[in-house]
């Protein structure tokens, strides 16, 4: 799928059955798993949203407190949280910390039903998450990979960038809740390719960080104070140049 499609997703998602996803969106019950920095802002979205949701005390105690203050039930094990909920979201850090709630003791998939929902929304490694795919498939679970961008303000404030892959129908199913923590949803693909685009996001991040550096450098050395520069970058061409250039290259 082209670029350009993904972007128009959010739109084409959004048709005259809307209404009925939403009724089905709404009535489920979502289990979330990883309370750090992104996932208690999203979490509280989501409970802001009116969703029924119950958060895992396995790890950081302070967190679940101030959700169950503002709403949240709480189970104390991935393993619960799967028996107790339609929708699973996880938020953790890394391939094994997923692995561990996953397929590790007392895992989600040891209880998630058959027809239920598993959401990672975490920044791993696409090949990990085709693995996870082919063990959410073999109990009946459906999946998608759905990471983030847009750092701790768009996380608290639900502006988001969601990259999802897996089944169109599920994302589709699934777009409410979605939309309740972010504000750009990009469909992008097959399982696996939520995480391919958040890493392409990553490579221009890592790049715009260092070229900015650079500049800030040479800007420095030739007797230009740093914050005038970084006052002409974020106002001029060079903070369109993706933007403009980018929309003249949409494949993906």
């Amino acid at each position: 799928m082209s670029c350009e499609g993904a972007h128009r997703i959010k739109e084409d998602a959004i048709d005259s059955n809307a209404g009925r996803l939403e009724d089905v969106a709404m009535g489920q019950k979502i289990g979330f798993i990883g309370l750090g920095v992104m996932g208690k802002p999203m979490s509280r979205n989501l409970i802001k949203a009116g969703y029924e949701l119950t958060v895992c005390k396995h790890v950081a105690e302070g967190p679940v407190k101030e959700l169950e203050s503002a709403g949240a039930k709480v189970a104390f094990s991935p393993k619960e949280v799967a028996r107790r909920n339609d929708v699973v979201i996880t938020m953790v850090p890394d391939s094994p910390d997923v692995e561990n709630v996953t397929l590790g003791p007392s895992g989600i998939f040891e209880e998630m039903r058959p027809g239920s929902t598993y959401i990672d929304m975490s920044t791993i490694s696409p090949v990990s998450t085709k693995r996870f795919a082919e063990a959410a498939k073999a109990k009946g679970v459906r999946i998608l990979d759905a990471p983030v961008s847009g750092g701790e303000k768009g996380a608290t404030e639900a502006t988001l960038t969601i990259m999802v892959g897996g089944s169109r129908e599920v994302f589709n199913k699934c777009l409410p809740i979605f939309q309740a923590m972010g504000q750009s949803i990009l469909y992008c693909g097959e399982s696996g390719s939520g995480q391919v685009v958040k890493a392409c996001n990553q490579i221009v991040v890592g790049a715009a960080l260092e070229s900015t550096s650079e500049a800030l450098v040479l800007g420095a050395k030739a007797g230009v104070d740093p914050e005038t520069v970084l006052k002409v970058i974020a106002g001029g061409y060079a903070a369109r140049v993706l933007e403009i250039k980018g929309s003249r290259g949409r494949s993906c």
